[in-house]
Order: structure tokens, then C-alpha cells, then sequence
């Protein structure tokens, strides 16, 4: 049983766009007199644009009968004789949307899609208003579709929900708003394992909001089990039971410092500094309009080149080229064009057959520099920033100091003083602080110095501080009968999983680079006694309450990774790495809340910061230059 999440989203779409009705092979739906086209028109609000996005673009929307799109809050003309797909989430707004274009008639007929389960009461607003206006008529179907998140990849996806990190960590918020953070995200989930029909096992570590996540995703899968007919009927029998996955749920401040940290590889460099959003890159605007590119595994360059070191990527790059310049000058040849030599008419069906496959080749070749100059112009911009802001220098510093545990001072300081925006600085300054169990309090004043002489915003910087020295107390009054309010604070927000901010630094890595989170998941999988995993939760919503808990724990040959509080490409790129090496292979699908490059993070760092009166007020990340 392969996870294939993008795959599984992409048939449940497809689906939809032709009705609700399996696709014939040409498009559309068949009708009763024949294979016969229907054209529709597609209504999507911002979320269910996102969705689609980075699965399917415009031309393949014409492929299913879709001849216009639009979204559901602009003013749109009346298109009789057209039905129409709505795919929106289930919000009142969009509800009122639904009410007032069918009292208008805008189309002739209404399939309504909602991104996942619509509530009643919503259902009895969207009736009782159709009704008012004699419109129920034209409302043909309404489905629950549980798509409600973003497949960016086979085994990568988002929840779409931004700021994840600042609403669960800020001091003030109330237990009503972390409840409704949890359901939200629990919802998002619970739409991913409807989607693979699939009844994980879930794992986390007691406290925080891991546990929170684990506990009321277990409740929902359990309720929704007793209905007859549920969304995991198909996998439900006896022999799927051995094959379930593993859900490992984690959240940030499990360790925090990759989130933050520069990477030298092709794509998290795209991500960190060209802000990729969608699988899509806008380059800087210059002299010409701002391109846009998609980057997916459509690009046969990015497939095989993202995750390599820059300069190897720039090596691909000039070796691609040199061979493209080969093959049109080979096909200049043969046709007697440039370099070539000149047709003389005496062999006229060789001379038609060169011809012939110069013609056929000219597609492919096309498409090649098309492909070329693209990454020539993202490598390009991507030189430029390195060097204006010496982004190898930090990425080799920081990779040292999480390596190493270790920093060289003189290096850090000249760093902070030197090139660079102040983001990245304050990132430096931070991996500093989480990759050092202890750090020299000179030091810490040394580098707070040259922040504050660069003008840089430290709310951020002082917010890791407090959490590692919360975490000392947390971890030195463990054995205490009495704590203090601030650590039973601390442990409200966190739970035991905010121990691993620092702790997980001092063995981050066994042999080559290893992250904290890799190691753990390796372990769950395994299944087998070990020290690091065995205090962490068991929540199995096959096994009755009353029961022992599961007995499935493990070997797993697949598992499901979630970060609460947003994911990055570096995580993912070392589960990917886990599953590869593994004998035999296994199958990692990895998600988050939020995808977040180092400078994202460390904005909602400085907004907790100042949430708390921590750090120098001023400019936020955003506003500083990147």
C-alpha cells in the first residue's frame, strides 16, 4: 500500500471538476446520448486556489470541460446554461456567496464541493436562504470532499494555516483559542487520512501541543468510525490492519534551530531567498515584467538538481547547456545549415530524412532551453544574493556550530559585522544560542552588542533566550515538589517536548548530519525499546478505550510526519533521506501547518517577542531587507 498523497488528492479533484462522475478518457463526463463534452464553470475561494495550484494548471483545466474560472468574492457575469463547480471552504461568507448567486440564477446549475465536512448549521443557512429566494432548485448536489490542505509534492504537504507558531506560544492566549487552534489543525489532518483512507497509528511526546493534536485527532477518527459507511470502510478489512502507518506528530519547539538555520542546497535556497510559495518562484522585477516559474517534478533540471549543493547545481547548469549547444549544432549539420555542409540535391530522401528528425527534434530541444534558461536566470539571482550577503559564510558557520557544538568567536563576530541583511543576522545569532548547551554570558552580551550596532530587532533573539532558560528551570525543577508559576507556565505551553530545544543539539547528529526529528522517527518506526522514544504516547483509534492501547507498535514500513508550527525543506529533505536508506525502502510522507523559510520563522519569533516585552522594539524581520 503506497501513500501516494498527491496522486490520491489529484483523482478526488479530477473527480469533482467532471461532477462527481468517474472522468471518460478524453475529458468531461459521458452523457446519455454519447461521450458527448461538458462545459463548466469553476468558482473557487483564495484556500481552494491553493489547493489546486500546485496540482493542476490552466491547461489541464480545460482538459475537464472548464472553460472560465473565477473567484467566488468578485462580481461575476450571468452565464445561463453552464453548470457550475463551487469549490470553497465551509464559511459563512462563502455560504452568503452561494445564496446570493443562485437567487441571481447566475448558472444554470450548482455543484456545490466544500473542502471538508460542512456544518449543519451552515447547510441550514445555505437551505433556508434558497429557499427565501426560490433558488433551491438550482442547487444539483453538495459534497463533503475532506480536501483540505496542500499537496505540494507525493510526500509533502501543508495545512495551509499560517502562524500556527505565534497563536499556540503567545502567553496570552486562552484555552478557547487553543482548542479552536487544535481543532483546526485536527480537521486539516483528519481530511489527509480520509484522503489515503488509511487508520494510522498516532505517536507523540507527552505535553504540549503534540499530545493536544494526538489526543482529539484519536476522538475524531473514533467517532467517525461508528458510522457505517465511513470514509475508511475500504481499508478496514483484516489483512490492512498489518499495513497501517505510523503518525508521528510533533511540534516546533522540538527543535527549533532548523527552522532557522541558512541551507546551501539548490532548494531550500530557492525557498529561503526567492520566497518560493506554491511550487511556484517570481523572480525580482528589473528591467522587464517579474517572470514567474513553476518548479515541480514537471522540470526534469529541478527533479534531479534540487536538493544538490548550489555549486554542483551551477556545474548542471553550464553542463546542460554545453550539450544543448552539441545537439543544435549537430542538427545544423545533418540539414546542411549552419556549419553544415550545403545541400548539393544528390541525395535528396537522406537530405528529407535529416530534415524530418530536425523537425521532430525542435519540440524537445525548445523545451530544453526553455528549461535551461530558466534555472540560468534563478541561479543567477541566487549568485547575486550569496555574494551581497555572504550566504556560504553562514551556512558554513551555523552548520559548524550544530555540527560541532562548538563556535568560533572571532568568526561570528566578523560575520555580524560584515555582510548580510539583519534576518540574517539575527538567524546566526540565534543557531548560536540553540546549538551551545551553555553559553558563556560574555559572549551572549558580545553578540547582543553587534546586533544592537547593526540596528537589528532583537525581540526575536531574547524570546529564544527565555525559552532556553525556561527550559533550565523546566529541567531543573523536574525533581521539585515546588515550581514556580513561570515554569508551570513554561510547561502549560510547551509540555516535555521543549526539553529537546537544546538537548536534542548535544546529539543532533551520529555519523553524517542527522536531525533530531529524523532520529526519532527512525526509532518509532523501528518499533523496538529505546530510551529516547519510550515515554511517548500510544493513541490507536482501532483498539477500544478500555483496551491496553495498541499493540502495533511497529515495524512500520510507512509513516506520516507532522509539525505543528510550521515545516521546512531541510526537515523534509532528511526524512526523505531516512526513507531511501532504509532496507528495504520505506515511506515517509512528511506535513506541516505552514511551509516557512528561516525568514518566515523568524518573524513569528519577534511577533512572540514583543508579545512578551522582550528585545529592542523596531523594524520586524520583513521590513528589513529581504
Amino acid at each position: 500500500m503506497a501513500l501516494n498523497l498527491r496522486q490520491k488528492q489529484m483523482n478526488l479533484i479530477v473527480r469533482m471538476l467532471n461532477l462527481n462522475q468517474p472522468p471518460n478518457p478524453g475529458g468531461g463526463i459521458s452523457t446519455a446520448a454519447g461521450a458527448e463534452e461538458v462545459y463548466k464553470i469553476l468558482i473557487m475561494d483564495a484556500f481552494c486556489r491553493g489547493v489546486l495550484s500546485p496540482l493542476i494548471h490552466v491547461n489541464d483545466l480545460r482538459k475537464h470541460g472548464i472553460t472560465l474560472f473565477f473567484p467566488i468574492d468578485k462580481s461575476r457575469q450571468t452565464v445561463p446554461d453552464v453548470p457550475a463547480i463551487y469549490f470553497v471552504r465551509p464559511t459563512p461568507e462563502n455560504i452568503d456567496h452561494i445564496a446570493a448567486d443562485a437567487a441571481r440564477g447566475l448558472y444554470e446549475s450548482f455543484h456545490l464541493n466544500f473542502s471538508s465536512s460542512l456544518p449543519r448549521p451552515l447547510l441550514e443557512t445555505l437551505a433556508l436562504k434558497t429557499l427565501e429566494k426560490d433558488a433551491v432548485h438550482r442547487i444539483s448536489k453538495i459534497y463533503d470532499q475532506y480536501l483540505e490542505f496542500v499537496t505540494l509534492e507525493d510526500s509533502l504537504f501543508s495545512l495551509a494555516q499560517p502562524k500556527t507558531y505565534v497563536q499556540i506560544n503567545d502567553p496570552s492566549a486562552g484555552d478557547r483559542e487553543i482548542e479552536e487552534i487544535v481543532e483546526k489543525i485536527v480537521s486539516g489532518l483528519f481530511c489527509v487520512l480520509a484522503t489515503l483512507g488509511v487508520v494510522p497509528v498516532i505517536r507523540c511526546a507527552r505535553g504540549g501541543p503534540a499530545e493536544m493534536v494526538a489526543s482529539a485527532l484519536d476522538s475524531r477518527i473514533r467517532d467517525h468510525l461508528v458510522i457505517k459507511n465511513n470514509l475508511f470502510s475500504e481499508s478496514g478489512g483484516l489483512a490492512s490492519s498489518f499495513q497501517r502507518p505510523i503518525l508521528c506528530i510533533f511540534d516546533r519547539n522540538f527543535e527549533l534551530a532548523v527552522g532557522i538555520q541558512h541551507d546551501w542546497s539548490y532548494r531550500p535556497l530557492v525557498h529561503d531567498v526567492l520566497g518560493m510559495k506554491l511550487n511556484r518562484v517570481t523572480m525580482p522585477a528589473e528591467k522587464s515584467a517579474a517572470k514567474s516559474y513553476e518548479l515541480d517534478d514537471s522540470d526534469s533540471f529541478w527533479f534531479s538538481n534540487s536538493w544538490s549543493p548550489f555549486q554542483k547545481v551551477a556545474e548542471e547548469i553550464e553542463n546542460q547547456l554545453s550539450k544543448y549547444k552539441q545537439d543544435i549544432d549537430e542538427v545544423n549539420k545533418r540539414t546542411g545549415g549552419k556549419d553544415g555542409v550545403e545541400f548539393d540535391g544528390t541525395d535528396l530522401i537522406g537530405n528529407t530524412k535529416h530534415l524530418m528528425n530536425a523537425v521532430n527534434s525542435l519540440p524537445e530541444l525548445t523545451e530544453r532551453k526553455k528549461m535551461i534558461d530558466k534555472h540560468t536566470n534563478i541561479a543567477t539571482v541566487l549568485l547575486g544574493e550569496i555574494k551581497e550577503r555572504s550566504l556560504d559564510g553562514y551556512c558554513n558557520l551555523e552548520n559548524d556550530m550544530l555540527t560541532k557544538g562548538s563556535v568560533d568567536k572571532s568568526q561570528l563576530l566578523s560575520l555580524l559585522k560584515g555582510k548580510g541583511t539583519k534576518v540574517d543576522k539575527l538567524r546566526l545569532s540565534i543557531t548560536y544560542l540553540l546549538s551551545l548547551e551553555t553559553t558563556p554570558q560574555s559572549e551572549v552580551e558580545a553578540i547582543e552588542a553587534a546586533l544592537r550596532e547593526t540596528e537589528v530587532d532583537t525581540c526575536a533573539f531574547q524570546y529564544v533566550k527565555k525559552i532556553k532558560s525556561l527550559n533550565a528551570s523546566l529541567a531543573a525543577s523536574a525533581s521539585s515538589a515546588s515550581r514556580s508559576n513561570i515554569v508551570d507556565w513554561a510547561e502549560k505551553l510547551y509540555g516535555q517536548s521543549i526539553s529537546a530545544v537544546t538537548a536534542g543539539m548535544k546529539n543532533l547528529l551520529s555519523g553524517g548530519r542527522q536531525l533530531a526529528l529524523t532520529r526519532t522517527v527512525e526509532a518509532l518506526m523501528e518499533g523496538k525499546p529505546n530510551p529516547e522514544v519510550d515515554s511517548y504516547l500510544v493513541f490507536d483509534p482501532r483498539v477500544p478505550r478500555s483496551g491496553s492501547g495498541s499493540q502495533l507498535r511497529g515495524p512500520f514500513k510507512e509513516a506520516i510526519v507532522f509539525m505543528i508550527g510550521g515545516g521546512n525543506y531541510v526537515e523534509y529533505r532528511s526524512l526523505m533521506e531516512l526513507a531511501q536508506r532504509s532496507q528495504p525502502v520505506k515511506h515517509v510522507i512528511y506535513g506541516t501547518t505552514e511551509v516557512l523559510n528561516g525568514v518566515e520563522f523568524v518573524e513569528q519569533l519577534t511577533e512572540l517577542g514583543q508579545k512578551m516585552g522582550l528585545g529592542s522594539s523596531g523594524v520586524g524581520p520583513s521590513q528589513q531587507g529581504v
